[in-house]
């Protein structure tokens, strides 16, 4: 089967925001007019394509990042429409690894919203080059500059203008295209398809061609040929001033700020030509970087179809009608039914069964897919998230996705003492869709622990096991997930002696530990002068990382620690992998123990927006939370403050605030850093888990 459309047509992008700033309702109307669905879904109704999920459609918010194929203009567009919720961050994350161009879009009233920073900050971190979209331009309050203001404030970057709104609020019609200079106003019946291309009327004339003037000397910036046209007064043609905003948008230069009130069908038609103009195809993307995976040489692939193949499985997901569905990006080359694929980060070799084109929940079977395709493998059970798929002879291992640590827990069981099978089985392919759920046993009690990555994580988890895997349990009440650490460094010495069925078992071993820098989690290394067998260290390193499991405070896991085997000794008829193993658990606890240990905790970054007459209130409430305002700002009556403050004094904040602020209020929140505890914190955490005091 031959490819669709060129590779140099194909268009790779996510949907991204802060929740509520309407990503769902303009992916509905980009599948509507591009004519995947005869329908537009709408989120407030429980009917959108994208927020196909019953817990997206009872809460109206996205929850896991649905992908789609739809054309225009002759162009194949791959769309990944992400969450807005930070509790769903890892999907914003695992999107961002596989895609080539981003739309940010903003709330023409709300602005740059705490979300909003970060997706943006995951979206530096993969250099994806982006287009801005600010929607409900037909809203009460709107305030369009504001936004494009705050984009440079607070996202640190060089908004460019292409458009100018025509109205405000119930007044706003359409935009002013600053490229082509023409009015793009839409007619209010007709679902948005039908829109008028005009010339610009006198009243908006003026101000058009100034701001058509801040575009142009914007642009020339980043280009010579077009600079020295500006600066001799030439005329500059549309699809000249179009290639230089491309090439000026790919360098990551500026960010293109386009208008529009998705609801009201207003504006979209423009967005998906400015994916086509401004964002990149597969082509335009540096290659993509690995590395051999017996050598560590370092390998590269091109986005060709002639390369050999490689792939990135960026997600997995349990269909309850298909199966396993693992979502994956082709890098290089092609690949069909029947193949066989080689995943390089297990070893492994299988055939593929089927692939799908995803179109959120629904999937077409196709035959082949090539390079630049985002498609999904079904009934391929060995994948996981991050894995490498390749052909045997020509191995690459690319990156793999990082996500972030959980920091909540709950003690998790089933209603049914023969449910443990089920619920077993359930919170398996849980954790194998979703890397930020953990699955542990409670050190302390023996209990089965979840994590995740908040209240609204865990419940909706909690409920997909009860809907799709017919799987009853009982979920504690969440606590916080603190871990520990060293301050200082120490040493620490272990003799393991022990005599069992006539056979001797003996070794000795003495570890530095030293504190490493935040987020460093762990690091082993072998300064032994002795001759010890090399086989013996891996299980050193092995029982000084199952220590580091069970911690020496209060049994939460240590991280961010050193390890360093500085001596060791044993006799040849009495060496065995375990007694070494567990000598260098020993002398860890040891060295671990005279370090002065720390308990850490998730502290979070809260943003409130707030009337001003409330502010009194909000600080007193912070201040008893153990909050620390960093900033406060002014934004239309309203007060915008961000806080850190620990996690562990957020339970219940949301009816709180409703509450103090009459039900104005709103907050958003995310994972900040975990960060030591003060002495009396610590010792009533570490109480607490000893039982001496009930928790609360």
């Amino acid at each position: 089967m031959a490819r669709r459309h060129p590779i140099e047509r194909v268009r790779n992008i996510g949907i991204m925001a802060h929740i509520d700033a309407g990503k769902t309702t303009t992916t509905e109307r980009i599948l509507f007019y591009t004519g995947i669905t005869y329908k537009m879904g709408e989120v407030d109704e429980g009917t959108a394509v994208m927020d196909w999920m019953e817990q997206e459609q009872a809460r109206g918010i996205t929850i896991t990042s649905a992908a789609t194929t739809c054309y225009w203009n002759d162009h194949q567009i791959n769309i990944i429409d992400t969450p807005g919720h930070v509790d769903f961050t890892v999907e914003v994350e695992r999107s961002l690894r596989v895609l080539d161009g981003a739309v940010v879009i903003l709330c023409g009233v709300g602005g740059v919203e705490a979300q909003t920073e970060t997706v943006w900050r995951q979206a530096d971190r993969y250099n994806v080059p982006r287009i801005v979209y600010v929607n409900k331009m037909d809203r009460v309050g709107v305030d369009p500059d504001k936004a494009v203001s705050a984009m440079k404030e607070r996202l640190v970057t060089k908004p460019l203008v292409i458009q100018m709104p025509l109205g405000r609020e119930d007044a706003f019609r359409g935009v002013i295209d600053l490229i082509e200079m023409k009015e793009i106003v839409w007619s209010n019946e007709a679902l948005g398809t039908r829109y008028e291309i005009r010339d610009i009327s006198e009243g908006n004339l003026e101000e058009a061609k100034k701001k058509r003037h801040e575009m142009l000397e914007q642009v020339s910036d980043t280009d010579d040929d077009m600079m020295r046209m500006y600066l001799d007064g030439a005329e500059i043609s549309p699809d000249l001033i179009r290639q230089t905003i491309r090439k000026g948008t790919m360098s990551l230069q500026f960010v293109p700020v386009l208008f529009g009130a998705s609801l009201r069908n207003k504006g979209v038609h423009p967005l998906l030509d400015a994916v086509l103009n401004y964002l990149p195809s597969p082509l335009d993307v540096p290659p993509v970087i690995g590395h051999h995976p017996r050598t560590q040489i370092e390998e590269s692939r091109t986005a060709s179809d002639s390369e050999p193949f490689s792939a990135l499985v960026y997600k997995i997901m349990s269909d309850p009608y298909v199966g396993a569905l693992s979502f994956f990006r082709v890098y290089s080359g092609k690949t069909k039914v029947g193949s066989m694929v080689y995943n390089s980060s297990k070893g492994e070799e299988e055939r593929v069964p089927r692939l799908l084109e995803m179109n959120s929940n629904k999937r077409k079977d196709i035959k082949e897919v090539y390079a630049g395709d985002i498609a999904a493998f079904c009934g391929m059970k060995t994948l996981s998230t991050g894995d490498t798929l390749c052909v045997r002879n020509r191995p690459i291992v690319l990156e793999s996705i990082t996500f972030p640590k959980p920091v909540l827990s709950a003690h998790i069981e089933p209603k049914s003492r023969t449910g443990h099978e089920k619920l077993a089985n359930a919170l398996s392919k849980l954790t194998n869709e979703d890397p930020t759920f953990k699955v542990i046993q409670d050190p302390l009690t023996g209990q089965m622990l979840v994590q995740g990555m908040g209240e609204l994580h865990l419940e909706i988890l909690m409920d997909r096991m009860k809907k799709e895997f017919g799987v009853q349990a009982n979920l504690g009440k969440p606590q916080v997930a603190y871990k520990e650490t060293i301050t200082t460094a120490a040493q620490g010495e272990s003799e393991y002696v022990r005599q069992t069925g006539g056979k001797r078992e003996y070794a000795r071993c003495a570890i530095l530990v030293e504190p490493l820098d935040v987020d460093q989690g762990f690091e082993f290394e072998n300064r032994s002068q002795t001759d010890l067998p090399k086989e013996i260290i891996p299980y050193i390193e092995t029982g000084v990382q199952e220590a580091m499991e069970v911690g020496t405070l209060a049994g939460f896991p240590m991280t961010d620690v050193k390890a360093t085997l500085l001596d060791g000794s044993f006799k040849e008829e009495d060496c065995t992998p375990l007694a070494f193993k567990i000598a260098g658990s020993m002398a860890f606890k040891e060295a671990a123990q005279k370090a002065n240990p720390v308990l850490l905790e998730p502290v979070m970054n809260l943003v409130v927006v707030v009337p001003d007459e409330y502010l009194g209130d909000i600080s007193g409430d912070i201040n008893a939370r153990r909050g620390k305002i960093v900033h406060m700002d002014m934004r239309g009556g309203s007060r915008i403050v961000k806080i850190l403050v620990p996690l562990a004094e957020m339970f219940g904040y949301a009816s709180s605030l409703r509450t103090l602020t009459q039900g104005r209020g709103i907050f958003s929140m995310e994972f900040f850093q975990f960060q030591p505890t003060s002495l009396p914190i610590m010792e009533g955490i570490i109480a607490r888990v000893e039982g001496r005091i009930p928790a609360h």
